[in-house]
């Protein structure tokens, strides 16, 4: 299964990347760049949903800061 929500993405002082989402609950990921950031997100979203699966849950520009749309496969 596919689906698309939406990741905050915010470039920290220190230089790191920190995507976070209101759409999924818990979603906090960190990393040295956009991509690698984008991964860690990915996998910490598949680990929430597979989570909230299982226990019968729903699941609901370039700068500084932006929004991008990330598609997770399960």
């Amino acid at each position: 299964m596919e689906g698309t929500i939406q990741i905050h993405i915010e470039k920290l002082p220190e230089g790191l990347y920190l995507a976070t989402s209101d759409d999924i609950q818990g979603l906090i990921a960190q990393g040295r760049t956009i991509t690698e950031t984008l991964e860690i997100a990915r996998d910490v979203v598949k680990k929430l949903l597979e989570a909230q699966s299982d226990n019968g849950g729903n699941v609901r520009k370039l700068g500084d800061n932006f929004d991008y749309p990330l598609v997770v496969g399960i």
